[in-house]
């Protein structure tokens, strides 16, 4: 493993109390892999456990995010064999260097704050706590971040236990939005080998968005077409990560576009604006800055 490369949360202390999800400062702090949502034994007989995992800048967080997760599982459940036993989300690396990306300790501790009420949603700070060996925040492919929770959930926990009371190996999927497939049939775009990780040893589950053409991006993944699941959105919901920091840039209310501990989370740290914090909108509690901006999240 290289110097200051996150690796197994497993042999590392814990920074995550039981039935919470992770709270980070900006002081990284030990790595541990979360499993304390993940249903460690199945419900449904002659099914396989489905874990998915969206990787994303999540900055911040939207209600679209996580409608994502509740229509795969819908659609998981009217029409595959599969039966979901988790989902995470996975905030990038800062070294990903997008445009309006906070920090990551400050992406994973929003989307806790958004996951907080959920009963099977997680968030795993993997990424955002990588290093490279002069200790810089280090880019992990989707392909490397998939395969890591392939090693956590099937190799260190030794998968999910059956109905049957054998073990059995979770399969992983992506689950992304549909600019994610258009930009996978872009020639040169990924690398042909994470592409076959990706598609070809976990698969994906994608949402469909209005305003996109997936069949045509679909012809060139055709290789693909049996590991790759297309969701339509009933309702349809444009809300972006990129509409909300225009929004608070502009001190425009982004409540009921983002969940509310996210929209008081902003407010505490004065996220995504210029010049002054955030103000807080009537009805708003205060910011109150120390203790509070780190209590934990409730399982």
């Amino acid at each position: 493993m290289t110097a200051g490369t996150v690796d197994s949360g497993t042999q590392t202390p814990s920074v995550l109390v039981e039935q919470q999800d992770p709270i980070l400062d900006a002081t990284e702090a030990p790595y541990t892999f979360p499993t304390h949502k993940l249903k460690r034994r199945q419900t449904e007989p002659e099914k396989t456990p489905l874990v998915l995992v969206a990787c994303g800048s999540f900055s911040p967080i939207t209600f679209l995010h996580l409608r994502m997760f509740e229509m795969a599982c819908d659609f998981v459940r009217f029409n595959t064999d599969f039966e979901v036993c988790g989902g995470y989300l996975s905030p990038v690396s800062d070294a990903y260097k997008k445009v309006g990306l906070a920090p990551g300790h400050h992406r994973v501790n929003m989307c806790s704050r958004a996951v907080e009420n959920s009963t099977w949603l997680m968030v795993d700070p993997y990424e955002t706590l990588n290093r490279d060996a002069n200790g810089q925040p280090q880019y992990v492919p989707t392909a490397k971040v998939l395969q890591h929770f392939d090693h956590e959930i099937n190799e260190v926990l030794g998968g999910i236990e059956g109905t049957d009371g054998q073990m059995k190996k979770a399969r992983i999927a992506l689950l992304a939005g549909a600019d994610l497939v258009m930009s996978m049939s872009e020639p040169g775009l990924w690398a042909p080998k994470d592409l076959d990780t990706i598609l070809g040893s976990y698969g994906a589950f994608i949402i469909e968005r209005s305003g996109t053409d997936i069949d045509q991006a679909l012809e060139s993944l055709r290789q693909y077409e049996n590991n790759i699941w297309v969701i339509n959105q009933v309702i349809q919901n444009d809300i972006s990560s990129t509409k909300v920091r225009l929004f608070l840039k502009k001190d425009l209310s982004v409540r009921y576009l983002i969940p509310d501990p996210v929209v008081e989370y902003i407010d505490e740290h004065g996220l995504f604006s210029e010049g002054n914090p955030y103000k807080s909108r009537p009805g708003t509690p205060a910011a109150t800055p120390g203790p509070s901006s780190q209590k934990p999240a409730k399982g």
